[in-house]
């Protein structure tokens, strides 16, 4: 089966503004959601919107995801259905 890009969804997103670290709730075609850690967004010195590979957090990035981790787990509950 190829990849066709546009079963693929992403159905929530959040961002933290510090760091750029994004985490979603993503699906593929009718697969079960889940949850993708990275990338990150950043301003390039052009002005540019650009992405990365998420790689190793920082504390600043645990924080953000610590906070934001009740509002999450309840998205990705609803989307996906209990366990």
């Amino acid at each position: 089966m190829a990849y066709e890009s546009e079963k693929d969804k992403v159905l929530k997103k959040w961002q933290c503004e510090e760091t750029g670290l994004v985490v979603a709730i993503c699906q593929y075609g009718e697969s079960e959601p889940k949850l993708q850690i990275g990338p990150r967004v950043y301003k390039r010195k052009d002005g540019e919107e650009s992405q990365r590979k998420a790689g190793r957090l920082s504390i600043e990035d645990l924080l953000w995801f610590y906070d934001n981790i009740d509002e999450i787990k309840e998205e990705f509950t609803d989307l996906a259905g209990p366990a």
